[in-house]
């Protein structure tokens, strides 16, 4: 038998030296509201176990008790307090109410800028998405696929997987609702030096005033489209010299001899063909069937 202590949550251990690492805990008690007596939690006590939980695989504010159990892992990390259950509901409840988390936001532009510093890229595709998580909670809407839940909204840098914003939103509230009012603050996160030279979405960011924006902004967009009548006459009104096959089509580079043409909307599913001006990276990875980019900068 050991005397040393021992943690099942070993993995847990590198994910909060890592934080750590990162000066996350010192810029959490930096921006967000401080406890109104000296006895009370910082932001920071009730963040960080939140963190490790849910990184944990966790999802209940009950499993931050296997957290606050541990004492191999507290003896590791700086957890030398950790909130019970109840009081990580009042506090969450709390700043959701007083609207402290828009503080968050700051947190997250100070660690954007450490982790962009160095990677040498300059100008980043932005991917927006919303998501719809299923619940069984009293304030669960339904959403759009059937089941109850909520439909949060995600932007984030393709190239490094950076979270640049998110929204959590009502289950019942549209995917396309207020995208563009969500996509402006994504860009003002960015570093000075930085900045949003492409966008990336699903049919749910269809819309004139986005793609007025990107246009104006010189962003381009390799934005989602339904295959209506008009999409459909749009794409068999653009020149059959002007397309070729993706890169990432096995029809690639081949002679064009007896393939579909490129105007015809069932040739798209699966082997996707794009306007020669506007081929670029910016579409290389869009996992939507039934896309072809126009001369707009648009896959549709």
């Amino acid at each position: 038998m050991t005397r040393d202590m021992i943690t099942p949550h070993a993995g847990l251990a590198l994910v909060g030296e890592f934080a750590v690492g990162l000066g996350l805990l010192k810029s959490i008690d930096r921006y967000l509201a401080k406890p109104g007596s000296g006895a009370g939690y910082m932001p920071s006590e009730y963040i960080f176990p939140l963190i490790l939980m849910l990184n944990g695989g966790d999802r209940s504010l009950e499993d931050t008790r296997q957290i606050r159990l541990d004492e191999g892992l507290r003896e590791i990390l700086p957890l030398k307090r950790v909130p019970s259950s109840d009081a990580f509901g009042d506090w969450l409840r709390h700043m959701g109410v007083s609207g402290s988390l828009s503080a968050v936001e700051q947190v997250n532009r100070k660690l954007l800028k450490r982790g962009m510093r160095y990677d040498g890229t300059g100008g980043y595709i932005l991917d927006i998405d919303a998501t719809g998580i299923e619940a069984e909670k009293q304030t669960a809407k339904m959403t759009y696929k059937g089941f109850k839940g909520y439909m949060p909204i995600v932007g984030h840098l393709a190239e490094n997987n950076l979270v640049l914003g998110d929204k959590f939103r009502a289950g019942n509230v549209a995917p396309a609702a207020r995208n563009l009012a969500f996509i402006k603050p994504c860009v003002r996160q960015l570093p000075k030096r930085a900045s949003i030279t492409a966008l990336r979405s699903d049919s749910a960011t269809y819309q004139a005033d986005i793609i007025n924006y990107c246009e104006q902004e010189g962003i381009q967009f390799a934005i989602g489209a339904d295959l209506d009548e008009a999409v459909v006459g749009a794409i068999r009104a653009i020149p059959e010299k002007e397309w070729l096959y993706r890169r990432d089509s096995p029809f690639h580079g081949k002679d064009r001899t007896g393939l579909p043409p490129h105007r015809d909307p069932q040739a798209l599913s699966g082997d996707a063909v794009c306007h020669r001006g506007y081929y670029s990276e910016v579409h290389r990875d869009c996992h939507q069937q039934d896309r072809i980019s126009r001369s707009s900068g648009a896959v549709v």
